[in-house]
Formats: C-alpha cells, structure tokens, sequence
C-alpha cells in the first residue's frame, strides 16, 4: 500500500467462516495486499476484523473479493431508503454520492421514478441513522423502508388544490398580455402585481427556493435551483424597475407576470409527472392486488377466517369457487380450474388436482380446493415476484449511468449559459433588462428532469408488462442487453422438451436377480430423492415393481454423468453412456443397444456394478431409455426467434441422438447449431465462445432450467431461466438467471426479445426527446426568442411527455 494513501478511521467487518489462528492469518494476509487497506487486525473471538480504508467503494469491494479468495465471507446487506425532495436527475446524482461517501457502503442506485435508493452496505456497517444523515446532508429528507414496504413516487411537488391557487393568483397578471391582443390595456396597480407575484413565488413555490437553498448549500445545482435562480431574478428586476420608476412617475414594464406563471406551470408540470409516474406502478399494483387479506383456515374440522398475516406453512386452507387462493401450496383434496393469467401470463386456465402445487393469487374455478400452504408473507411467489419487480426498477441500466454522468454537469452548465446570455444581451445591447429576461429563460427552460426519467419510468413499465405476461425481470441490465441478443442457445430438457420424461424401454442383463424389476428398483433407490426430470421418470416407472424397497447410501451426484451409491452392499452406478464409456465399459452389444434408443431419439441411463477392486470396468446391469414430447410451442419459437434475426442453438447434456431428434422436430436442420453430450461447465464455455464469435455490441442468451445449467445462463450475456409445468425451479431461476419465465413456453423467449426491443426503442425516443428539449430550447431562449412564460411551459411538459411515451409502453400489445 502507498505510504502516502490517506485512510479513514478504522472500520470493523464481520468475516463468516473463520474457525482458527490459521484462518486469522488468512485473513489478515489476504486484506494487506489489497491497495487502500491498511493495518487489518483479525479478532476470533468476536469473528470481526478492524482495518483502515481510503473509503472508497472499489477499495471494500476489492476486500470482500480478497476476503472470499482466502476462502471466507464479509457478509453484504441492502437497505431501501425512501427519498424526499428529488426533482432531477442532478438530484439523483446527488444523493447517490451522499450514500457511497458512507464508510462501508460499496454501493447506491437511486430511482427517480420511485423516489427510491437501494444501498449495498457490508454488515454491520453503514447505519440506517448515518445513511439517512448522508441524505439530509445532500439537501433532501428520507426514511428507511421496511422489507415488504410498498415503494411509490412522490405525488408530485404540488397537489391539485395547490396548482388550483397558483393559477388562480396568476391568472390577473396574465390579463394585460391578453388584452395587448385586443387592443386594450389592462394593467394591473404594480402593488397588486406584487403582492400576487409574491404569493405564488413564496408561498405555493416555496418549496423551490427551499430545495435550492439546499442544493446551493451541498455545493450542487438542481431543477429546483435553476427555477428559483430563474424566477427570483425576474422577481428582483421588476422590483427594481418598479423602485426606478416610482421616482419618475412612468409605468414600469414589469415582468412579476414571468416570475408567478413559470411557478404555476412547474407546479403543474410536476403533479402531472406525479401522476405518470403512479401509473407506471400500476402493474405492481396489480400484482399487490392478488395478495387476500384473509383466509379460510381449516383447524379441528372447523373452518376460521383468520388475517393472512396469522397463517403458518402447513395450515390447510379452504378456497371456494371463484375465490383466490391465499396462499402459495400443494392441493390436499379437490380439483379444479385455477386462472393464472395475472402471475404467469397463461391466459388459459390450468387444472389442478392433489399434490399438485398451486400458487397465491391465482382464481380457483369450479370446484371446492383444501390447499396445505407451503409459504406466506415475503416468502411467496407474488411477494418474491414484487420484489424482484421493484428490484428491477431500482438497479440502473447502463444507459441510464451515462446519462447520470451527463446530467452530472448539466446544471452547472446551464448556469454558464444563462451567465453569458446575461453578459451577452447587457454589453452588446446595453439592455440590462432585457439581458436578465433572456437569462432567467435560459435558466427556466432547462429540462433536468426529462433526462432523469426517460430511462427508469420506461423501465419500469417495461418490467411491469412484462411482469403481466408472465416475465420476471431481475435487473434493469438484462432487460436492455435482451434487445440486443443475436443468438438464442436453448437447453433441451424442461425448455424445448415438456420436462416430464416417461420410461419407455427398460432391459436388464441375465446376471440380475429379478430381471427388469430388480433393475427399476435399483434404479429408484440410487434416485431416491433427486428432482432431476429422468429421475423423477425412474421414480413413477419402478414405483408398482418395488418390491423389495431397496435403500441406497452414500450417494454422490457426479455432475452431468450420473450418480453412484451403495445397495444392498454393493456400489452401483447410474449415469450416461459417456460417463460408462469413459470409465471403461467396452461390451460391444450393449453399447450397441445403447446407439440404437440414442439413434431413436431417446435418453439413455445405464445402470452398473462397480468393480470389486480399485480398477476394471463397471458390469452393465441394464439400460433405461426415456422418452420425453416436445411442447407444443418449441417449433413456433424457434422459427419466430429466426425470424427476428436470431441464431438459435441447442445445448444438450443428452445423447447425440436425442438432441438431434429434437433438432429436426423443432426446425434447426443445421447440426452445427447442435451439441449434444455436454457437461455443465462445458455448456457455459461454449456460451463463452458464441460470445466470441458474435460482432461487438451483440448479444447471447441462455435458456434453461436454472440448476444445471447455472454456469450456462450465468455465462451468458442474458440468462432466462424457464420454470416447469408445475412452477417448480422459479425459486433457483430468480437468483440465477436476469430474466425468468414463469410459465414453461418458449414462445415467451419470443415475447421478452419483442419486449425489451420495444422497451429499448421506448427508450431512444424518450432520450431523445429529453435532449431535443435542451438542445433547441436553451439556444432559442438564449437568443432571446423565448420568453420566460413560453420557456417555463415548455420545461414542465417536457418531463410530462417523456412519462408519457413511457406509458404507452404499457398499452403496446405484444405479439
């Protein structure tokens, strides 16, 4: 570390894992070698190291890193602040600054459209009392949010009665401009211009001034700023205009008029904007809607209402027809009919019967259903899938970064145009009134805030609609790199394939006792416990031949080969055919039976006996072949996504012979575009290398089932995890994959690249407009071409506009 690295007051961090005077030295070693840390002290007794840092985010993230090298954790935590005041995306800037200065903070995204920040803090570090003194000191005003707190915008810095008042007070000292149209003068006394100029400007936009204060005190410029400078100074000049001519007895031009209506017009802009900004929440709303209130709890034979809030996992609820089901569960008795359309997007109603799992929200249909709840409150699927929703929203695009950096300085140099608008009009005019009233236009019309919302209140709507068709957006980042996905690599089973394999075939050698049953029931033993699709198949097929109930011990997952276990004293192995090839297997007839179910498409499984000694091949004890359907919709997908321009690839860890079977069912003839026999760390270098392969600035997805093929959807620039039939797999497919489809349609892949493309186009055209804005307003004004009531107008709607077009978003239909 460079001696002369000015470090911050020690800062102590919990480290898990720790467990003896070697892992201390681990610790301490691995800490001192990170640049801007210095004097790390490790306590095991306390499980916490006190070091000095530069404060800087990059120096805590490169110690957690350094840290988890050695093999231990600084555990993270993240905080949701609500945020009072913002008006701009300078205001934005602001706050995020304020909270990543916070030692132990490594990072703050804050939302505009929300009014929200979430901050990533290591544990027990960074306060909620010191984030929130962060908050107030950059000029606004906050309070923490609890887990499962609604976030919602501001209502706008200015309510309907309050915008009512202001136009009502404005509305005099717009009267002579109407009459100068017909001919008539209808000046106002210049008290009376004064005394309404003052009401508006101080007390309905009082709140301006108070902001800009604020701004001007954190050392920063903001909207507020810009229109209190603005507006004071035509204030200020029509005072001293009045105060001249009152020496001379002539009527004064006084612009009192300029100063109110620009506050009215921004009052009113802003509580437009507020009420945009609400209905870009509404799919969240919707979402919110589906939570009861209440449910129907069976106990001791009778049936209670009780606040949902007071159901446990296990408690039985009764759900009538027509009723929602309350919470997230197995069905214990009862078929139906459940709608889901809300939750996965299936417009289609999905019969349930017992065991089978039901999700809370969904609408029960014709028949009486008793639910044995599996999960309540944040737990659920509508909680987690909220949740995700406002994550989504809260996390920045990487466009919306670039335009922080811009607006960073956009305020300040609004204020050296305006200074020079001044200067300009008052030296080479020598119309020292006239310059100000340019000035305070420039000032006026700037649009800070049209810049700050384009991105996120599109985002937002974006992640809401596709919240409604069943598209769950873990991040902002995924739903901008999908539009530019150029190539599609699909896993086979459980994304192209139906996910539910059924045995078709099974042989067993002449050596094993009880033929074909005692090979099933070896089988299911070896599976006994596995959520795997194939093992599920094993499990339904050997059920009526398990006689003997074999139970298998020892069991060890060999990742994308198979399983091996003990039974009956003996170590058996379950897996593919390379994995019995590569381990010495040479029997020409059954490798030969093998090829030929491969050849027919099938999934194969041998089931063999491990050699007695430490070498020699396994005995094959049989084969196992399965049979898995293609959806209904996998053949559509494919062709629509090569229709967008898409290359699609299938990335199978199945046999040749099955992945290429599937190929020609669903359209892919190339069988380049085919690999099949591929290991899960090997599917995510071949995702590495499609990235390679692709022009700059395009982009690969990953579509699988978000367990297996976690390397893959990891790797890739997109992944979209696909959950089952059932909804299984969507709690690993949320923490895993950027994008997840809660319904297992491929035809979804289809709607969330038509999605982002269209939320990414949504975006340019609000960036552009943002931009437009400024880059033809701020020149007109300076030129003295605008006046400040025209400027004003046009800086409130632009903001207006821009939430506008994001709305439409929510009324495009996908096709």
């Amino acid at each position: 570390m460079p001696t002369d690295t000015v470090l911050s007051p020690d800062l102590t961090l919990p480290i898990d894992g720790m467990s003896c005077a070697s892992c201390v030295n681990r610790v301490e070693k691995a800490l001192r070698q990170v640049p801007g840390v210095g004097h790390p002290s490790v306590n095991l007794a306390t499980e916490r190291v006190t070091l000095a840092t530069d404060g800087l985010p990059a120096t805590l993230l490169a110690a957690q890193a350094a840290v988890q090298r050695a093999g231990f954790r600084i555990p993270e935590e993240s905080r949701r602040l609500a945020i009072e005041g913002m008006t701009c995306a300078s205001c934005v800037g602001r706050v995020e600054k304020a909270l990543v200065r916070v030692p132990g903070v490594v990072q703050a995204e804050v939302n505009l459209a929300t009014n929200t920040a979430v901050v990533r803090r290591l544990g027990g570090t960074a306060g909620d009392a010191v984030l929130l003194q962060a908050v107030q000191r950059a000029g606004y005003a906050g309070h923490v949010l609890a887990a499962d707190a609604d976030a919602a915008p501001a209502a706008g810095q200015g309510d309907g009665a309050r915008v009512a008042v202001a136009a009502l007070l404005s509305a005099p000292l717009l009267v002579p401009m109407l009459g100068d149209l017909v001919g008539q003068h209808w000046m106002l006394d210049p008290l009376w211009q004064w005394l309404l100029a003052s009401a508006v400007l101080f007390g309905l936009g009082g709140r301006f001034f108070r902001a800009g204060w604020g701004a001007l005190r954190a050392g920063a410029g903001n909207m507020d700023l810009l229109v209190a400078t603005g507006t004071s100074a035509a204030y200020g000049l029509s005072l001293w205009l009045w105060w001249r001519a009152r020496a001379t007895g002539a009527m004064p031009m006084l612009y009192f008029e300029s100063a109110a209506v620009v506050i009215t017009l921004v009052l009113f802009g802003k509580w437009l904007e507020g009420r945009a900004k609400r209905q870009t929440l509404s799919a969240l709303d919707a979402l919110r809607a589906l939570r009861p209130d209440t449910a129907r709890v069976r106990r001791d034979g009778t049936d209670i209402d009780l606040p949902l809030a007071q159901v446990q996992p296990g408690d039985v609820v009764v759900v009538r027809p027509g009723e929602r089901v309350p919470t997230d569960g197995v069905v214990a008795e009862g078929r139906s009919h459940l709608d889901e359309s809300l939750i996965t997007g299936e417009g289609l109603p999905v019969a349930r019967g017992p065991g089978e799992a039901v999700t809370g929200g969904a609408i029960n249909g014709e028949g009486l259903l008793l639910v044995r709840t599996t999960a309540v409150g944040g737990a659920s699927m509508i909680s987690r899938i909220v949740a995700q929703v406002e994550s989504a929203q809260a996390h920045k695009a990487p466009i919306q970064q670039t335009v922080d950096k811009v607006a960073a300085v956009f305020v300040p140099a609004v204020g050296v145009l305006a200074l020079v608008t001044l200067l300009g009009w008052g030296l080479l005019r020598g119309d020292w009134a006239a310059a100000l009233v340019h000035a305070v236009s420039v000032l006026v019309i700037a649009c800070p805030c049209a810049l700050g919302l384009a991105t996120p209140a599109t985002l937002m709507v974006g992640a809401g609609l596709a919240a409604r068709h069943g598209i769950l957006v873990r991040d902002a980042q995924a739903l901008e790199a999908m539009a530019q996905v150029r190539a599609v690599a699909f896993d086979k089973t459980g994304t192209l394939t139906e996910g539910r394999p059924q045995l078709v075939d099974a042989v067993a050698a002449a050596t094993l006792v009880g033929g074909r049953d005692s090979l099933l029931d070896l089988a299911a033993a070896l599976q006994a416990g596995s959520a795997h699709p194939l093992a599920r198949a094993v499990l339904r097929a050997a059920k009526p031949y398990a006689h003997r109930a074999a139970r298998a011990s020892g069991l060890r997952d060999v990742p994308g080969r198979g399983v091996e276990g003990q039974v009956d004293g003996q170590r058996l192995l379950l897996g593919s055919t390379a994995w019995m090839t590569s381990l010495g297997v040479d029997d020409a007839e059954w490798l030969a039976r093998a090829a030929s179910w491969a050849a027919e498409g099938r999934s194969v499984a041998w089931l063999a006996r491990a050699p007695a000694g430490a070498s020699g091949a396994p005995q094959p004890l049989g084969l196992l072949a399965f049979g898995d359907s293609v959806k209904p919709t996998a053949a559509a997908a494919v062709a629509a996504l090569r229709a967008l321009g898409v290359r699609v690839l299938l990335i199978s860890g199945d046999n040749r012979g099955a992945a290429q079977a599937l190929a020609r069912q669903v359209g892919l003839t190339d069988m380049a575009e085919v690999h099949a026999e591929v290991l899960p760390a090997e599917k995510a270098r071949l995702v590495q290398g499609l990235k390679a392969d692709l022009a700059a600035g395009q982009r690969v997805a990953m579509v699988g089932d978000g367990v297996n093929d976690a390397p893959a959807l990891a790797a890739a620039d997109v992944g979209i995890a696909m959950a089952d039939a059932d909804g299984g797999g969507a709690d690993v497919a949320m923490h895993t994959a950027g994008l997840t489809l809660l319904r297992g349609d491929p035809m979804r892949v289809v709607l969330a690249l038509t999605l982002s493309r269209a939320v990414a186009r949504r975006i340019r055209q609000n960036l552009f407009w943002a931009f437009f804005y400024n880059a033809v307003g701020l020149p007109l004004a300076a030129l003295g071409w605008l006046s400040p009531v025209v400027a004003g107008a046009a800086m409130a709607l632009s903001s207006v506009s821009v939430v506008g077009n994001a709305l439409l978003l929510g009324r495009q239909r996908l096709r």
